[in-house]
């Protein structure tokens, strides 16, 4: 049975109080009403060999004001919580952080790993145009570490806020993939896994450009960073990434051949790639690749669960 590692849902409730905290959107992709039905998509999850969908927004509750922006993560988080609690071995949920305040982050991670049993945490891959792997977020990876949490991350649309990408109507369809690459080599310079080597960080996505990058990084990246721990291809191997690829067989073989198949988790980045394919074809596709059936078996059954520890914490919940 599969494990969906990304996971859309956008409780009503929160979509009204972020709408009256902001004007902010919460980000509704194609297909959203999808995001409610929880019927409709326990019956998708059925026809997808899908035994656990791990929800998370497309899009932080992140908000300027402190008490606001902890308002709506206080709400998204206690509605992932109580989907949790109706169907516990068919939903996980990850923590989502009041970003960019540090300090009621710290609070909300507590909470929610403590008090509503998440899985890990959500961040997006910036807050406010400003990438979630500068200095000033460094209190949450400490914290982060020291629990040995899994942090899922998300690109939020902004296109890496390029007028290259986004002038010419790429902010999706590409630019996403380049926020996804744009992480991950944010924390390479960083050094934050050789610093909070306990984290396990995903992204999504089959990692972006990343995978067709690491020759090169390991080449001319550490002209511009000569004190690198190690290799910037070690370090990339090091993150978790998930399948969503639309189907490609050369981007997932291209995955498998630079990360290893033990560091792909299945995803889907659900309800997005319905309006190209069933939600089934988003992981059939990965049977179809002509991968050994060690390399199949592992990415489509095993990693997922065991990177989470799903296994025991829905025994927990149940």
């Amino acid at each position: 049975m599969i494990t969906d590692i990304h996971a859309h849902y956008l409780p009503p409730k929160y979509i009204q109080r972020l709408a009256t905290l902001s004007d902010r959107s919460p980000g509704r992709p194609p297909g959203s009403a999808q995001l409610q039905e929880t019927e409709k998509r326990l019956q998708m999850m059925d026809e997808a060999d899908v035994v656990r969908q791990v929800l998370s927004p497309m899009q932080g509750p992140y908000l300027e004001d402190a008490a606001k922006a902890t308002e709506a993560a206080t709400v998204l988080n206690d509605c992932y919580a109580d989907l949790v609690a109706k169907h516990p071995r068919r939903f996980a949920g990850f923590v989502s952080l009041p970003l960019p305040h540090v300090e009621a982050s710290l609070r909300e991670i507590e909470r929610g790993l403590d008090e509503l049993g998440m899985a890990g945490v959500a961040m997006n891959c910036s807050v406010f145009d400003q990438s979630t792997a500068r200095e000033e977020f460094e209190p949450l990876y400490e914290e982060l570490n020291r629990r040995g949490t899994t942090v899922f991350y998300h690109p939020v649309q902004n296109g890496i806020c390029s007028p290259m990408i986004n002038d010419y109507g790429f902010t999706v369809s590409v630019g996403a993939s380049l926020e996804d690459s744009a992480i991950v080599l944010h924390h390479i310079a960083r050094k934050t896994l050789a610093r909070y080597p306990k984290i396990k960080m995903i992204v999504p996505h089959l990692g972006g450009i990343i995978p067709m990058l690491l020759a090169r990084l390991d080449n001319q990246a550490p002209q511009q960073h000569p004190d690198l721990p190690e290799k910037p291809s070690k370090t990339a191997r090091r993150f978790y990434y998930d399948t969503v690829g639309h189907g490609s067989l050369a981007a997932l073989h291209c995955a498998v051949e630079a990360f290893g198949a033990d560091h792909l988790v299945t995803g889907s980045d659900y309800p997005v790639l319905l309006s190209f394919e069933s939600y089934r074809e988003t992981f059939d596709y990965i049977n179809h690749s002509g991968l050994s059936s060690v390399d199949i078996g592992r990415i489509v059954h095993k990693n997922a669960a065991e990177l989470l520890g799903l296994e025991d914490h829905a025994s927990r919940k149940a």
